[in-house]
């Protein structure tokens, strides 16, 4: 009996060893795909990066699925609410398509006065301001995952909260987030204090054990 305790202990070690191995360590800023147990590049689905390196930096940069309010003093024809197409641009009067993806706001109405400039307004004044955000996905092991509206400020633990919270097999400290950057995607393991931005796409994995 003896003998065969010791061999049980010693194949349980064994494969708890071989799991281990094949299974890299996981947490907020490896360079880590811990769905599939590997590390490097996976370009089809984003490149995997520290969590650092998405963080939001600079003026918010518009993208498919944001709903702008274009301001142009004393053109109340031209002053509406516009969203931003599949293509990355919006559609407005006389001017046509205007690429507003990878833009800022203030960025794009730079190019919205200067399309106006040319041939239609002597000195157009243009504002533009984030009428609509595009939303966020989350999904994975979260009570009620799907799309939801982006609310300025967010963090990963608020986009649980509003997806109903973990179910009891999440992984707390596993959630992927995946995003875009400079047109690139991105993908990182982040803590909940991460802060989001319009368009992420969260994952919260299932527990081992």
């Amino acid at each position: 009996m003896k003998v065969m305790r010791r061999f049980l202990v010693a194949a349980i070690a064994a494969l708890a060893l071989a799991g281990c191995a094949g299974r890299p360590a996981s947490g907020p800023g490896t360079l880590v795909d811990t769905t599939r147990g590997v590390a490097g590049p996976l370009r089809e689905q984003g490149t995997l990066v520290p969590h650092e390196a998405i963080a939001p930096r600079g003026p918010y940069v518009l993208d498919t699925g944001d709903r702008l309010r274009v301001v142009v003093f004393g053109q109340e024809g031209l002053t509406n609410s516009y969203a931003v197409d599949s293509t990355g641009n919006i559609a407005m009067p006389l001017i046509g398509a205007v690429p507003a993806s990878g833009r800022s706001t203030e960025a794009l109405g730079r190019e919205i006065a200067s399309r106006l400039r040319g041939g239609y307004i002597r000195d157009p004044s243009v504002s533009v301001e984030i009428d609509t955000y595009r939303p966020f996905f989350i999904m994975g092991e979260v009570t009620a995952g799907g799309q939801f509206p982006f609310v300025n400020g967010m963090t990963v633990q608020n986009a649980i909260a509003i997806a109903g919270g973990f179910t009891p097999r999440a992984n707390r400290w596993s959630i992927e987030v995946t995003r875009k950057v400079d047109g690139q995607l991105y993908r990182a393991d982040v803590p909940l204090t991460h802060q989001m931005v319009p368009g992420d796409t969260i994952v919260v994995r299932e527990r081992w054990f």
